[in-house]
């Protein structure tokens, strides 16, 4: 599982950093490429990337401003032009369908695969049998969600030398006992699955955030999570203008984390006023608060690895 920043800035395109976008590589089919949030200029950033546009399945969009939702259609429609088929499953907040039906539709724009837009509110919006995805409204101008991927737990590794102790070689049987299931021999003898299995594998957790003032529900979608991406759209020291435009300051955004319990914070989503260079300090600002912080920048990738994270 990997993470791949494709914009880190606020508002408008800067010349070093694009606005919002982030995509999640899983390791495993059928689910590849997620992205949250598509930013003017995303399928731009995209190239430059391995990833290819034609594997994205799911888009999950925070809220309707223009910095997170501008750069939709084009890349929509280049995937079709790519050779892009297989649906698309879109989720977003009340009136994304509507302004993107319009949009296609005045533009002629013919994606020839089928376009799967569900308006979301809180709750479990997307749930298989490896993971699920949980929405909560944030604290913004417009309605706004962050998302809270959550990867089940696994299966144990199987105690193979103690199951050839036992006179048991490798078959049907190995399957079911890594399943769960007890197995009964024919002679009566019950092998429990428990027993001759590691205890499961906790999933990893990550949180995207959209544009939030602090609120509860953002230290709730962060929680014991192994990454949050978080806003900080402004320095501590303009925390009440941040409030007031409902946003995030470094230290806002540190201390929803240490109250989560996260145990890694990605700040993301800085205003034009800051340049490369002041990068170091801010994190430094969020830092003073929880220690496990750092900045993204555009086309940072990080590995989300299972029990590793943070460390």
């Amino acid at each position: 599982m990997e993470l791949c920043f494709l914009g880190t800035g606020a508002g408008r395109p800067a010349k070093n950093r694009n606005v919002t976008s982030v995509v999640l590589q899983f390791s495993q089919p059928p689910h590849g490429l997620w992205m949250f949030d598509c930013g003017e200029g995303t399928q731009h950033q995209l190239m430059r990337t391995p990833y290819k546009i034609n594997r994205i399945s799911h888009i999950f969009i925070t809220h309707l401003h223009g910095d997170h939702i501008f750069g939709l259609p084009g890349l929509l429609s280049s995937r079709a032009f790519q050779g892009g088929t297989q649906p698309v499953v879109l989720f977003g907040p009340k009136g994304l369908k509507q302004w993107l039906d319009t949009t296609l539709s005045i533009s002629q724009t013919h994606l020839g695969h089928e376009l799967d837009i569900r308006e979301v509110g809180e709750g479990i919006i997307f749930e298989d049998e490896r993971y699920a995805v949980e929405a909560r409204e944030l604290e913004h101008r417009i309605a706004c969600y962050g998302y809270r991927i959550v990867e089940k737990a696994q299966p144990g590794r199987l105690k193979v030398e103690l199951l050839k102790e036992m006179g048991l070689t490798a078959g049907p049987l190995y399957g079911r006992l890594k399943r769960g299931e007890d197995v009964v021999m024919s002679d009566g003898t019950v092998i429990y699955a428990k027993y001759v299995t590691d205890p499961p594998v906790p999933g990893r957790v990550i949180a995207i955030l959209g544009d939030t003032k602090p609120c509860g529900n953002a230290v709730e979608l962060a929680r014991d999570a192994d990454l949050v991406v978080h806003e900080a759209t402004f320095e501590a020291a303009l925390g009440d203008k941040a409030v007031e435009f409902g946003h995030s300051t470094t230290q806002h955004a540190a201390e929803a984390a240490r109250e989560a319990g996260a145990k890694r914070l990605f700040l993301t989503h800085f205003s034009s006023r800051y340049s490369d260079e002041d990068m170091a300090w801010l994190v430094e600002e969020a830092q003073h608060i929880f220690p496990a912080t750092e900045a993204a920048s555009d086309l940072l990738s990080v590995p989300v690895k299972a029990d590793k994270i943070g460390q």
